[in-house]
């Protein structure tokens, strides 16, 4: 029997319920949050006053099952501002709806957050650009929710946000520029990109011919997380900055095949991540709460 799409997932209720429930394991009341990505866990060592929550100490939070996601919120003060990050992020590709990868979205709306960081490690498809390198978001292509597993499918409650959301503009203008000006102040410029992200399913990486086809359609960078969080996030009015580390090169090309593995991206992600981690804990200093 197929479920009612119509009736799964967590309702403005168990939202709030879940939020009020974790609020009460910290002293904090973050105005930011930030979701790291794969190998990009680090900033959270950097957090002042840290208060630590277990994904499995929440009632009703999934739980990370992948390699470089820890599966814990992380509360305190980052440049003088409050924040909690997602130390482990949820995959489609783990089992979960995609209502249910994107939930902690909406449990950090309800606890006060009006900005929301992204960030992920991707494979660049654009030729132009290295391993290495820093692709902030400007925009993406949401693959999995144009063949019908959107986010936002399902009965909608105008309490999180409209039926039908404009998702141009997701990715926020001032942010961007901020965060382009403070890469050129760290001496980041030589490895800075902006483009288009795309998201897939996964877990496999892309083939030769996925590769090209993705690129054909404009994509720079492709992952298999990061849209549907966006989204949610365009959803219940928060602003979003997304940046990708691109962790490897995707093939287009039979000729110079690269088969690429989760243990390289996380290497990848080790090596550059302080470089991100610099940037985004500036670009958090410079936010109006």
């Amino acid at each position: 029997m197929t479920t009612d799409q119509s009736e799964v997932g967590y309702t403005f209720d168990d939202i709030n319920s879940i939020a009020k429930d974790v609020l009460q394991k910290t002293q904090h009341r973050p105005t930011i949050g930030i979701i790291c990505g794969s190998g990009l866990g680090g900033l959270a060592d950097k957090v002042d006053q840290p208060d630590v929550v277990h994904y499995h100490e929440i009632k009703e939070f999934p739980v990370a099952t992948v390699q470089g996601h820890e599966g814990k919120l992380v509360f305190g003060k980052l440049e003088g501002k409050t924040v909690v990050l997602m130390r482990g992020r949820f995959h489609y590709y783990e089992g979960y709806p995609m209502w249910k990868v994107a939930m902690p979205v909406r449990v950090m709306k309800a606890m006060g957050i009006s900005t929301l960081i992204v960030t992920n490690a991707a494979g660049g498809l654009n030729p132009e650009f290295n391993t290495g390198d820093l692709m902030i978001l400007r925009d993406h292509i949401d693959l999995p929710g144009l063949t019908g597993e959107c986010v936002l499918i399902g009965r909608n409650d105008e309490r999180f946000g409209p039926r039908f959301p404009a998702t141009v503009g997701t990715y926020d203008d001032q942010l961007i520029k901020q965060a382009k000006a403070i890469a050129q102040e760290l001496g980041y410029g030589p490895v800075l990109r902006e483009g288009v992200y795309i998201m897939i399913g996964g877990p496999t990486f892309e083939t030769v011919a996925e590769s090209r086809l993705l690129r054909n359609w404009g994509a720079d960078a492709v992952g298999m997380s990061t849209v549907p969080e966006a989204v949610v996030a365009k959803h219940c009015g928060l602003k979003v900055f997304g940046i990708s580390l691109i962790t490897d090169m995707c093939s287009l090309s039979y000729d110079a095949v690269n088969a690429t593995t989760h243990e390289e991206v996380l290497k990848i992600g080790q090596k550059r991540a302080g470089d991100l981690q610099k940037l985004v804990s500036c670009l958090i200093g410079k936010i109006q709460d």
